[in-house]
Parts: C-alpha cells; sequence; structure tokens
C-alpha cells in the first residue's frame, strides 16, 4: 500500500470526521474503492466496533440539523434514505410529532410573516410549508391564522 492512496478504513474516517455517515452511506461511499472482496465489509466492521459508526448518533444529528426547518416528514424521508433501522427512525420521530406546530409557524413567521391576503397568496404558503415535510393540519392551521401571537 501506498501513502498516497488511503485505505478503506482511512477513507471512512476522513468521511466521518465531516459527518456522521450510517453504514449504509459508507458503503455505498466506498464500494468503488474496494479491491479485494469483503475488505470494506472488514474494515467497516472495525470501525463499528470502535464507536466510529453509530447509527443513533446518526439519528441525532439529523434531526438536531434539520428539525428548526424541515417537518417531520421530509426528516423521516432523509433518515430512510441513509439506510436506517425502522424503528429507530420512528423512535427518533415520535418527539419531532409533538412540536411540529411551533416549528412550522417558527419556519412560516421566518420566510412569510403575514396571514396570506388572497388564494393564490395562501396556496403558495400551503406548498412551501409542504415541500419542507409537515403536515396538512400543521399547514392549515398555521396559514390559517390558527396559532397564538
Amino acid at each position: 500500500m501506498s501513502f498516497s492512496q488511503p485505505s478503506l478504513k482511512g477513507r471512512a474516517l476522513r468521511l466521518l470526521s465531516g459527518r456522521e455517515h450510517s453504514r449504509a452511506e459508507l458503503e455505498r461511499k466506498l464500494k468503488s474503492f474496494e479491491e479485494e472482496p469483503g475488505s470494506l465489509a472488514q474494515a467497516l466492521d472495525e470501525l463499528q466496533a470502535k464507536g466510529f459508526i453509530s447509527e443513533q448518533r446518526v439519528i441525532e444529528s439529523v434531526v438536531h440539523r434539520r428539525a428548526a426547518k424541515l417537518g417531520t416528514a421530509r426528516i423521516k424521508q432523509e433518515l430512510q434514505g441513509k439506510g436506517l433501522d425502522p424503528v429507530a427512525v420512528s423512535a427518533a420521530l415520535v418527539g419531532l410529532k409533538a412540536s411540529e406546530h411551533e416549528r412550522a409557524l417558527a419556519v412560516w413567521r421566518k420566510k412569510f410573516g403575514a396571514p396570506p391576503v388572497d388564494a393564490p397568496a395562501a396556496a403558495k404558503q400551503m406548498r412551501f410549508l409542504a415541500a419542507r415535510g409537515f403536515g396538512g393540519d400543521v399547514i392549515r392551521r398555521v396559514v390559517g391564522g390558527a396559532h397564538d401571537d
């Protein structure tokens, strides 16, 4: 092995130094660098055994980074895209459901700040919140003005 070509473990550690990655993400990103069959799985097993790869930390990281701007549905989609356990994802999202109205209201206030003046403006605001993964009932309450000031 030459020093110009980092090992699979070195590449994985470089990726993990930037942010938390799930095992499935690392496998997808490093598959093209695997020279011997099974060497990638072995390297990732070692990193997981040492605690460098943690599914729970990935979930917490995504929820922490994205909860202020996105709804529960969009965060769930992101977590599932990372190949995480559906049971762990569902458990992490339970707390987000309770605060979804407050988070949607904060996002809406930052973007629009005022109730819509007509139907097209209301539709635009609803599409904005829907694209960010907020639920339909929450969107109707926020855009419809059913919130405490």
